[in-house]
């Protein structure tokens, strides 16, 4: 029986792929931009790195008053590691937008839905629609932004393995290639170039 796109049959092994073009992510922002808490959840994610159970738990007063280049400080719940984050003006840029469009104090989560703070497997759905929206083809999911950011980070910002190791936690570089889903792309480039 073949199992619909972006819905793997219960108890098989998940893998969740990053958005691989820079023509979908930038047409993914324009679906989001009249959507200040969307938009700014996917920027956000895509620019950090963060996983989404840590996205979700950004409060208002950690980061009403950033500006560029400033850095927010976590615990990551997986790992109940301190990490600093350096955000830059695009997820600065979003987050303002995001804060002018409703009344936040200081202790609010930012990522709000109508009945309160949005979950993981909330978000897990939002990515899953709006990867339906652009018809995007693959698995797609909440931990989509987090394989953005490295992707895009190593195949067109030029990022090198052992600074994404660090900035995924990663213990190995084949663990960092598995991981953004480049390892097949990368091998079959190196047998196809010409000696």
């Amino acid at each position: 029986m073949n199992q619909k796109q972006n819905h793997p049959k219960k108890g098989s092994r998940i893998k969740v792929e990053p958005i691989r073009q820079m023509k979908d992510i930038n047409n993914l922002k324009k679906l989001l931009a009249d959507k200040p808490r969307d938009f700014c959840l996917f920027i956000v994610g895509i620019n950090t790195n963060l996983r989404a159970s840590d996205l979700l738990e950004l409060v208002a007063g950690q980061v009403r008053n950033l500006k560029p280049g400033e850095d927010i400080e976590i615990k990551e719940i997986k790992t109940s590691k301190q990490r600093r984050i350096t955000l830059n003006k695009a997820c600065i840029d979003a987050i303002k937008g995001l804060l002018a469009s409703r009344p936040y104090a200081d202790k609010d989560k930012i990522f709000q839905g109508q009945r309160g703070p949005i979950t993981v497997s909330y978000l897990n759905r939002l990515v899953k629609g709006w990867a339906r929206e652009l018809n995007l083809n693959g698995n797609y999911g909440s931990h989509t932004m987090r394989k953005t950011f490295g992707f895009i980070k190593h195949t067109v910002q030029g990022a090198s393995l052992p600074e994404l190791m660090v900035c995924f936690n990663h213990s190995t570089q084949r663990q960092t290639l598995d991981y953004l889903c480049i390892q097949e792309a990368t091998i079959r480039n190196i047998y196809m170039n010409e000696i």
